[in-house]
């Protein structure tokens, strides 16, 4: 249902979402908003943004999850967990609680394309933006990508798209959230923490379809083991789903290679794209993040030609299986957004013919690492464990079926890594930076590592000019 006429909006967290909810309210304060009122939570303390809300009408409370009053809507932060004592004295304060894409989505609640996935989504949802524009339409990446969508509800041009990367803990809080094409790109174990079960962080991914039905499109990566195992909640009566693919898995809708060109199938009729060797994005991973966001885009009514220009032209992100240099004749590649082990196997897809010294390390997150291991060992010529990770990854890795044929060293920081790195490294090899850890040991997030590891090659490569 719409949010009411006029109602009290409760904030959780004054992280950067809340804010950005907490500064459209009061645009709207005194009409559509009646009280702003923010629980920071048990560690908030003022800083000078939240004490110029306070100026502005906002009332903050600091320091404490126990809520006082009652409001009719209440926008939870993304890192405030739906299991958590906060998240449930909120729902009872509230006539109704949910996250800021939920609340965004009722105030402008048409043209969403929505991607989730543990894995890629940031490079589709970045792809799938750039296809519509290159198609002359009317788009903006909002979501997880870094742009709330609540920023952008009050200046969304007429007929805009907004193609939004979801992460499971925003659609856990939604409720009515209806995005007319969806994608679904891979499950596998992350953010247990937060989920409490594998489960309950499938099923949040998975509800992202909930509300679409058959003048929707679902596309789903029927080659991902992690959404095999959840079939019988993604297949479902009166939903349509395009099956995403690199081989052909049938049906009226579906993405796919064909003798080395991206082809899509929707209704019955195929559009065949460029050929995978044309993408500038490396690895079989990368192929169906193209194949995934061309079948988006072009369900968005993007036009072939468009599509196609838009593929051959889009280049690797930021932090994400980035080349960032060359020195001696060893290329440097920046993944630092693979945090997790999912991400690196990806990774290490991408140099199937090289040999590749990988950096591995940084905050633990307790991923298990037994399978993970062995994968690394199958295609790593040399390994780097780093950061405060280091001493688990390096036994783990020790203990995997052909460690002994690999080189494994240990570094205590990031730069020090490179450093090791450079001295197993040959003239054609690969370091590749591809973590399967958070950065908090050193840096304040994923970015600040990629743009560390960035700026040390560079300085390397001058010293070599």
């Amino acid at each position: 249902m719409p949010l009411p006429q006029r109602f009290s909006l409760l904030v959780l967290g004054q992280g950067s979402t809340g804010l950005e909810v907490v500064s459209w309210a009061v645009d709207h304060l005194g009409d559509r908003v009646t009280s702003v009122t923010v629980y920071g939570g048990a560690q908030s303390a003022p800083t000078e943004r939240t004490r110029e809300l306070e100026g502005a009408g906002v009332r903050f409370a600091y320091g404490t999850e126990d809520i006082e009053g009652a409001y009719d809507i209440c926008v939870a932060s993304p890192g405030i967990s739906e299991f958590s004592e906060f998240f449930r004295n909120a729902s009872a304060a509230c006539g109704e609680i949910m996250g800021e894409p939920e609340f965004a989505w009722r105030l402008s609640p048409e043209r969403w394309c929505a991607i989730t996935g543990t894995n890629g989504k940031t490079t589709v949802t970045s792809l799938t933006n750039e296809l519509l524009r290159a198609s002359g339409l009317a788009s903006v990446a909002v979501g997880n990508i870094g742009n709330a969508a609540i920023h952008e509800v009050d200046r969304r041009a007429e007929g805009a798209w907004f193609v939004a990367e979801l992460s499971s803990y925003q659609i856990a809080t939604t409720a009515e959230l209806h995005p007319r094409v969806a994608i679904l790109l891979n499950i596998t174990p992350d953010h247990l923490a937060w989920h409490r079960t594998h489960e309950n962080y499938a099923l949040a991914k998975i509800d992202l379809f909930r509300n679409m039905d058959e003048s929707d499109l679902a596309i789903v990566n029927v080659e991902d083991e992690g959404i095999a195992a959840f079939a019988d909640r993604v297949y479902v009566p009166g939903r349509r789903v395009l099956k995403l693919g690199l081989a052909d898995a049938g049906g009226a809708h579906a993405a796919f290679v064909r003798d080395g060109h991206l082809v899509v199938r929707i209704d019955g009729r195929e559009t065949a794209l460029v050929r995978a060797d044309e993408l500038k994005i490396a690895g079989d991973h990368n192929v169906l993040n193209a194949l995934a966001a061309a079948a988006a885009a072009l369900a968005c009514g993007a036009s072939p030609e468009g599509v196609r220009a838009g593929l051959a032209a889009f280049a690797p992100l930021p932090h994400r299986v980035e080349p960032v240099g060359e020195v001696e004749g060893v290329r440097y590649i920046n993944d630092s957004k693979a945090t997790n082990t999912d991400a690196v196997e990806k990774a290490l897809s991408a140099f199937p013919d090289t040999r590749v010294i990988l950096l591995l390390g940084g905050s633990d997150k307790g991923t298990p690492l037994a399978d993970f291991m062995g994968v690394v060992a199958a295609r790593a010529a040399a390994v780097v464990c780093f950061g405060a990770a280091r001493e688990r990854f390096r036994s783990a890795l020790s203990e995997a079926s052909g460690a002994a044929e690999i080189d494994i060293a240990e570094a205590d920081d990031l730069r020090d890594a490179v450093d090791v790195a450079r001295s197993l490294a040959q003239r054609g090899d690969v370091v590749l930076l591809s973590p399967a850890c958070a950065s908090f040991d050193e840096f304040s997030g994923f970015e600040e590592r990629g743009d560390a590891f960035r700026a040390y090659v560079a300085e390397l490569s001058a010293q070599e000019a």
